[in-house]
């Protein structure tokens, strides 16, 4: 989706797409019955540390490293490349909540510390957008690779659309940051990881989910690799029907996330977990 020279809130038009007001009104709801549980009233504190936990299994889980939860839980050595991609993961799960008060001042610049904090490691390509003749480590995804030149330019254009701020629901606002950032692959490495955390900011930041205890992470992981690929294929072609598909696909992952969050809740709740 091409955000430059766009009209003043091109975002909030694609709540009127089919079947998206529809996907809007069902993630509320999903969000308010976890909000609503009486576990969440006195242990929301443990509620948001495992759904952090739950997210970062389900981010990794779709860049590669489809590990069980009780081994993400009891392994502390990340070193290996799909436990690299865990360590990311839980890594970019822990600094997103210090980011939220920055990124609709700055979203560039939150985007560029996410991938210094995934990416964990010195050198040129670190923090920054890919230059001009700079590869891309981002294997799952196959869709053709956007010039340097127009990742800068869209990257400003959805910089400039989230500063301004608008009318768009939360979801499609998340949605189209996740979706942008997967189409673009902005960084040398780690983007899908990076894209599903500015998701998840997004999300918070919004008063959506203020409290972070509903993880996409958990239903983009659930929903399946080529399910999520699908979509993101007809967000890339910019489509309504493809546009619409994509706010569906996350829609469903973040009533998913609530889900598993519900689930936990009731655990607590019978004193099983």
């Amino acid at each position: 989706m091409s955000t430059t020279g766009a009209t003043a809130d091109p975002l909030a038009a694609l709540g009127s797409l089919p079947g998206v007001a529809e996907s809007v009104e069902s993630v509320r709801k999903a969000v308010d019955r976890v909000y609503g549980h009486r576990v969440m009233r006195r242990r929301s504190n443990e509620i948001t540390s495992e759904a952090a936990l739950r997210g970062a299994r389900g981010s990794a889980a779709l860049s590669g490293a489809d590990w069980g939860l009780e081994e993400v839980r009891r392994r502390t050595d990340f070193s290996g490349d799909e436990a690299r991609a865990m360590g990311a993961a839980l890594r970019l799960t822990a600094e997103a909540g210090q980011l939220l008060s920055i990124w609709r001042q700055s979203p560039l610049r939150v985007l560029a510390r996410l991938h210094l904090v995934a990416a964990a490691s010195q050198g040129d390509e670190v923090g920054r957008p890919r230059q001009a003749g700079e590869s891309v480590d981002e294997p799952l995804i196959e869709l053709p690779l956007p010039s340097a030149a127009d990742v800068s330019g869209r990257l400003e254009g959805l910089s400039e659309l989230i500063i301004a701020g608008g009318s768009a629901p939360a979801l499609v606002t998340a949605a189209v940051v996740h979706g942008e950032l997967l189409a673009l692959r902005p960084f040398a490495s780690h983007n899908g990881l990076v894209a599903r955390t500015a998701e998840r900011i997004v999300l918070v930041g919004s008063g959506l989910d203020p409290k972070s205890v509903c993880p996409a992470e958990v239903g983009h992981a659930e929903l399946g690799r080529a399910a999520y690929l699908a979509a993101l294929d007809g967000y890339v072609s910019g489509t309504a029907e493809g546009m619409a598909a994509w706010i569906a696909h996350c829609g469903k992952a973040v009533e998913l996330g609530a889900r598993e969050s519900t689930a936990v809740c009731e655990a607590l709740q019978r004193g099983a977990a």
